[in-house]
């Protein structure tokens, strides 16, 4: 009988076994319809999952298989299972995974079929993070994912997509040395011979490490994961990847896969190192509130090219998932999952109209762009549902997101409240500036050359259905934010809780 256990596994293993298909030749044709289910047979799982998921705490895993993977001996297992915090993850992955395939499907790339080939690829790994229950595997997952995007920026990458990759592959693996290391400390300062969350989490709220030991991990977390995440300043990369990667590439990485930093620190670092968080809280409030919101913030203000304001955007609003976690309590840490989801939407929707944008005017400079609602309305109000679910309009998702974050951080400290919510500001005047340079006021003359040689035609179905899977995921959560906070608060407030310390450490 097919358990939700196995459920679990077949999303997973899906897109994976379909890659190896395509791999040992499958013809083009029918490689486009095994991806295309392969795609969305995940989604409709983790759906299913999602309405199956009972009342758990955070120790309390729903769905948990174990496969011996012969390295037992080393407190290595395969063990899959969510909880309330990975599960929103997890839909995330597979909505955003769902949307950017499909919208690879019509993209007509160069060696389409290794173009599908790497995004499974990408997309089983994702699958694979949020899913795993061993912290081993955790890793092993997101590097698996994250190999296919240097080679995808690198072959399918737009402008300066040599120098993007490579920069991609120096800071990324930086980021994955430092955290790898922090996980490994772990394993060996907890005693528990096991990388099993669930085990790592009973032996040390038992046996709490010293306060100073936990200070450490906790550093080379913070900062292994932060590179990932494109804490500032050391979030270079970010914007620079997301103007070079292929569509998919980025809906998949900037939605999903750059989220492994930041779900780390809450379902792992948290949790494990308390007192380590809280030597570290203020350093990481200023780097985000400072860096990440304001510095980032006005350098998006000043972009002239689409692509790479919405990459500098994403920089921005990692900055208020950073702030959710420096407060150190149950509902900034729930407020970052819920913008972690929100936010994982609406990016991916935005670069995936930025990219239709470019089919219609052949440019991302936004001084080259206007008038273009007239020809193409559907595009217009779509891109324009994405600019303020961006923002954080009331009725996205993502309203909800920042408003946790925000009554977190008040108490925590006012003064990095207004500085977060200036940083709202900011993003409302560089969104709504670049939604009315593209879509409204007159056409330029560069671009009134292009539509005359090329009429730019509306949005037709096969690019509307991926961005309305992911518009009608951010009005859905927008409208009953319940249906992910419910869970995620069950987690969070399972004992033992990431507010208080313990009060001794030994090791």
């Amino acid at each position: 009988m097919l358990t939700n256990a196995h459920l679990l596994q077949l999303a997973i293993a899906t897109p994976l076994v379909a890659a190896l298909i395509i791999a040992c030749g499958l013809p083009k044709r029918f490689s486009i319809r095994l991806a295309a289910i392969a795609f969305t047979v995940p989604a409709l799982i983790a759906l299913w999952l999602w309405s199956k998921f009972p009342a758990a705490g955070a120790q309390n895993y729903s769905f948990l298989s174990t496969t011996d993977t012969g390295l037992s001996a080393f407190g290595l297992s395969l063990k899959l299972g969510l909880n309330g915090i990975a599960l929103p993850m997890f839909l995330l992955a597979a909505i955003v995974g769902l949307a950017a395939g499909l919208y690879a499907l019509r993209s007509q790339a160069e060696r389409l079929k290794l173009y599908l080939l790497l995004l499974l690829v990408m997309h089983g790994g994702l699958l694979g993070v949020f899913a795993s229950v061993d912290v081993f595997f955790f890793y092993f997952f997101h590097e698996l994912a994250l190999i296919p995007t240097f080679i995808m920026v690198g072959i399918w990458g737009g402008r300066d997509r040599n120098y993007a990759a490579m920069k991609l592959t120096i800071y990324l693996t930086a980021g994955a040395m430092l955290s790898l290391t922090g996980l490994i400390a772990i394993y060996v300062k907890s005693g528990a011979n096991s990388f099993d969350l669930i085990t790592l989490r009973e032996t040390l709220t038992a046996d709490p490490l010293r306060v100073t030991t936990q200070k450490y991990i906790f550093g080379l977390l913070m900062f292994g994961f932060g590179i990932l995440v494109s804490l500032w300043p050391l979030h270079t990369w970010a914007p620079l990847g997301y103007g070079a990667a292929p569509s998919s590439t980025a809906m998949l990485h900037a939605g999903v896969l750059k989220k492994f930093g930041l779900y780390g620190l809450v379902q792992i670092a948290l949790p494990l190192l308390p007192a380590g968080a809280a030597e570290w809280a203020w350093k990481l409030a200023l780097l985000a509130g400072f860096g990440n919101v304001l510095v980032v913030g006005f350098i998006t203000m000043a972009q002239r090219d689409l692509k790479q304001m919405l990459g500098y955007s994403s920089v921005m609003h990692m900055g208020y998932c950073f702030l959710g976690i420096a407060c150190l309590s149950t509902i900034g840490s729930g407020g970052v999952i819920l913008l972690m989801v929100a936010h994982g939407l609406s990016v991916a929707l935005l670069f995936l109209l930025a990219t239709s944008v470019h089919h219609r005017t052949h440019t991302f400079d936004l001084a080259e762009m206007g008038g273009l609602a007239q020809k193409t309305p559907v595009l217009a109000a779509l891109f324009l549902a994405g600019t303020m679910a961006s923002i954080g309009l009331p009725g996205f998702a993502n309203f909800w997101g920042e408003l946790t974050i925000f009554v977190a951080l008040w108490n925590f400290s006012p003064w990095i409240t207004a500085v977060a919510v200036a940083g709202v500001v900011i993003s409302a005047i560089y969104g709504l500036r670049a939604a009315t340079r593209v879509f409204f006021g007159p056409p330029s003359e560069a671009l009134q050359r292009v539509m005359a040689e090329h009429p730019p035609a509306d949005l037709d179905w096969r690019e509307r259905l991926p961005a309305l899977i992911l518009l009608a995921a951010l009005f859905f959560f927008g409208f009953y934010p319940r249906a992910l906070s419910e869970p995620v608060n069950q987690a969070l407030t399972a004992p033992p809780t990431v507010v208080t310390a313990p009060a001794s450490f030994h090791r």
